[in-house]
């Protein structure tokens, strides 16, 4: 690995922009400032000021591995998140078999190693079955501790109270849930088959998959934190109900915490006419007054992180019926630009997405050095350019399943270059083939 120096960078980084320049040496940062020292055979950089950002931490993806690799890889996945800023990545237990064992854990950081260009963790699943599992979790051999409190494949529905109450009880780490109440959803299917058979519009998903049936689960997951004083993060929040379940202010002050996800920031539910199944998700896209809410709360320190749950299909799956079209909508290569278009309307600052994409899941899942521009910290870095457009078409797509529901958008920003443990993976347009994510560590006593 030879050094390199970035210079005439804006940095962006715990609030603040600053002029200047950085040294990579051995993968990580070793200086940043007005000027740093420029080592002989250093490769320089010059970004022409451009803004280098720490590396997007996504902390929910479904990249698919094992078991269900027609839709995505590790390897394939991970190629289009480094296109898109994201350094880090916490993948998700509903794969095949599912990740509810630690065996089954273990052998998902064997496939990674070696074929992730991107820094990865993976969650335990929890089931109504495996709290010994879940007990016997070393503090740091995971990102967190999964609970579908909705329906998921196979097993990994968890509806037993007792069991939740278990769970949220004993757990030694994080506990991260997919809030929606089954019972809630299964009702509103019967009413919507009753009116329509087999021919339900994609329009009635955030209907059936309602705002009550979100309140319901995250409220009851809210509580158990509450009473049991579980370390609770809600993912993909949709609804301005729901907001009111959480508090306002500093991360660091909160033991429960939430997360939207960027689809659900850039789609409402008149794109159902245009986009259908393409945005069809689990919880689903809501009312342009809820997507109007969630921004607000991202303002406002209410919502903690930005995220994708990135999931993709094949695009033969998505032409299928609403009861037989899967949910769920491909999202690493274009998230951070996603969420930089509310910087350019003037919605949210640089600084904002910053905390947002990298340094509250940093700090939630206490990521050992990463997420920050700080001397010592892996360069797991970005370089965004703000003044070059970025066309979304078919083939700069990187997705093993070749679609996106922003085709046909062009972004305002670029991701210029993304570099991963001090190696540049991806440049103006290509990725530099180079498997050199980590398992990443985290700082839990």
């Amino acid at each position: 690995m030879c050094d390199t120096v970035i210079t005439q960078a804006i940095m962006v980084n715990e609030g603040q922009k600053q002029e200047g320049e950085l040294l990579i040496r051995n993968g990580r940062i070793e200086a940043l400032g007005r000027s740093v020292p420029r080592p002989a055979g250093a490769e320089i950089v010059d970004l022409n000021g451009g803004y280098l950002l720490p590396g997007m931490i996504d902390d929910q993806v479904h990249f698919r591995e094992p078991g269900l690799t027609q839709k995505g890889s590790i390897a394939s996945e991970s190629r289009a998140a480094v296109a898109g800023g994201i350094t880090s990545y916490m993948e998700m237990p509903n794969v095949k078999p599912s990740t509810t064992t630690l065996e089954a854990l273990e052998a998902k950081f064997a496939r990674a190693k070696g074929r992730s260009i991107a820094n990865y963790s993976f969650y335990l699943g929890a089931t109504n079955d495996n709290i010994d599992e879940i007990r016997a979790l070393p503090l740091t051999a995971a990102c967190g501790i999964k609970i579908f409190m909705g329906a998921s494949t196979g097993n990994m529905l968890v509806d037993h109270p007792q069991v939740l109450e278990s769970i949220f009880r004993d757990a030694p780490m994080i506990v991260l849930t997919h809030c929606e109440d089954t019972p809630t959803i299964m009702a509103n299917e019967a009413v919507y088959r009753e009116r329509y058979g087999e021919a339900v519009p994609m329009s009635a998903h955030p209907l059936i998959r309602s705002e009550e049936a979100c309140w319901k689960s995250s409220s009851f997951a809210v509580d158990l934190a509450k009473r049991f004083g579980t370390q609770l993060h809600v993912l993909h929040l949709t609804t301005a109900k729901e907001l009111a379940l959480f508090a306002q202010g500093d991360m660091s002050q909160k033991s429960i915490t939430a997360e939207v996800c960027i689809h659900h920031l850039s789609f409402s539910a008149p794109d159902y006419e245009t986009l259908g199944a393409q945005i069809k998700c689990n919880p689903a896209v809501k009312m342009e007054s809820d997507r109007q809410a969630l921004i607000q709360a991202v303002k406002n320190d209410v919502i903690d992180i930005i995220a994708t749950d990135h999931a993709p299909h094949t695009w033969d799956e998505k032409q299928g019926s609403y009861f037989n079209a899967p949910s769920g909508l491909p999202l690493v290569q274009h998230a951070l630009q996603a969420a930089l278009e509310f910087v350019h309307d003037g919605v949210l600052t640089l600084e904002q997405v910053v905390k947002k994409v990298a340094h509250a899941p940093a700090q939630r899942f206490q990521v050992k050095e990463r997420g920050f521009l700080r001397e010592g910290y892996w360069a797991d870095l970005v370089w965004v350019d703000a003044k070059t457009p970025h066309a979304v078409t078919h083939d700069n797509l990187l997705y093993h399943c070749g679609w996106s529901p922003f085709e046909g958008r062009t972004f305002r920003s670029s991701i210029a270059s993304t570099w991963v443990n001090g190696y540049r993976v991806w440049n103006q347009g290509y990725v530099l083939a180079r498997a050199v994510g980590e398992r990443l560590e985290f700082d839990r006593t």
